[in-house]
């Protein structure tokens, strides 16, 4: 017997066409007696038809094989929680059933924000089942929507013609680094040039600390500190390093630049006095800012280095040399360079609250 499964892989398949075709990932396939009738995915942008959601296709290609408008002892299985336009024709096409992945919190019509499948006064009833291959479903809308937001960001800030950035899918594979990225561009040390950081943790957190790297790393080395709990965690990664622009001449790059970069980007974010956390290699660059402004500072420590190396990461934002002018002025890219393991970095943070008044 064919399982729910399958079927909402075939969906999810159509779903990942769509968004190839820059539509939004819905997928859906209709089945009868345990047989594949139709396909369809969403389509209204290059339709520019409202109507074209993927079980609205999947609904008009299955009338068209059987030959009828009624869809009797059929099943449809869709990516994502039914619409009501979509709920709607699904009972008017007196399904069987439907079955469907991840919940629209926005639309959704089979339970997320209404029921149309279970007004009782209706002449026809549908049987509906959620979650199938949920976290699948959801994964592929999520990524679809954060690249959509990238692209957006890039896009009203663009690069100097004296710069490079380093594409996105390059960081895509990376094991731990799922973070929402942050970007600023308009400090006047900037000069124009984007620089990326991590901001996680409660922003209203009284504890606060500054993760730095050095020469060579960025901010993949504090992934562990990230994810850590009880504290607002702060990675940027230095220009020329990680997601950040990277100017192609290596004379930008002095360690004093870059701390009167980031002073002004803590002026930015005008957080409390916060506890700096800084790799063996930012030792440097973490003694300038600690005498450039001491009152932003309640302590300062060197980050321990865990057991896992991952080299890949550190060749990550450097597609070829051209990116390279950063580490070429600095002191060339680690190699086998790895940040606070989940234990160290959970220690960290246990260690840095202390500092921080009750």
């Amino acid at each position: 017997m064919t399982t729910d499964a399958h079927w909402m892989s075939l969906a999810l398949a159509e779903a990942r066409r769509a968004g190839e075709d820059g539509e939004v990932p819905v997928g859906a396939v209709l089945v009868k007696d345990g047989v594949l009738v139709a396909s369809g995915r969403n389509a209204p942008v290059a339709r520019h038809d409202p109507s074209a959601h993927a079980e609205i296709n999947a609904l008009r290609a299955a009338g068209a094989a059987l030959g009828n408008y009624r869809l009797d002892g059929c099943e449809l299985f869709v990516t994502l929680e039914p619409c009501p336009m979509c709920a709607g024709a699904m009972l008017h096409a007196r399904l069987q059933r439907v079955v469907f992945a991840a919940a629209d919190p926005k639309t959704g019509a089979a339970g997320s924000v209404v029921d149309l499948f279970g007004q009782a006064p209706l002449n026809h009833h549908t049987a509906v089942e959620g979650g199938v291959m949920a976290h699948e479903c959801q994964a592929l809308l999520q990524d679809f929507f954060r690249d959509r937001r990238v692209a957006a960001r890039e896009a009203a800030e663009p690069l100097r013609d004296n710069a490079l950035r380093t594409p996105a899918e390059r960081f895509a594979s990376l094991a731990g680094y799922d973070f929402t990225p942050h970007h600023v561009s308009d400090l006047p040390s900037l000069q124009g040039w984007r620089m990326h950081y991590l901001d996680e943790g409660a922003s209203d957190s009284k504890a606060v600390l500054l993760c730095l790297h050095g020469p060579g790393e960025w901010s993949y080395l504090f992934r562990h500190l990230a994810t850590s709990r009880g504290a607002r965690i702060l990675a940027p990664d230095l220009i020329g390093f990680g997601r950040s622009d990277k100017p192609k001449r290596e004379a930008v790059h002095r360690l004093e630049w870059h701390r009167d970069v980031l002073l002004e980007w803590l002026d930015r974010l005008a957080p409390a006095p916060l506890v700096l956390v800084h790799s063996a290699r930012a030792a440097a660059l973490a003694a300038l800012l600690v005498a450039a402004a001491p009152e932003r500072f309640l302590h300062a420590v060197t980050a321990p280095e865990g057991d896992e190396q991952v080299a890949d990461a550190w060749r990550a934002p450097f597609p070829d040399r051209g990116y390279e002018a950063g580490p070429r002025a600095l002191g060339g890219i680690a190699k086998r360079a790895s940040g606070p393991s989940p234990a160290q970095s959970a220690q960290l943070v246990e260690d840095a609250m202390g500092y921080f008044a009750p």
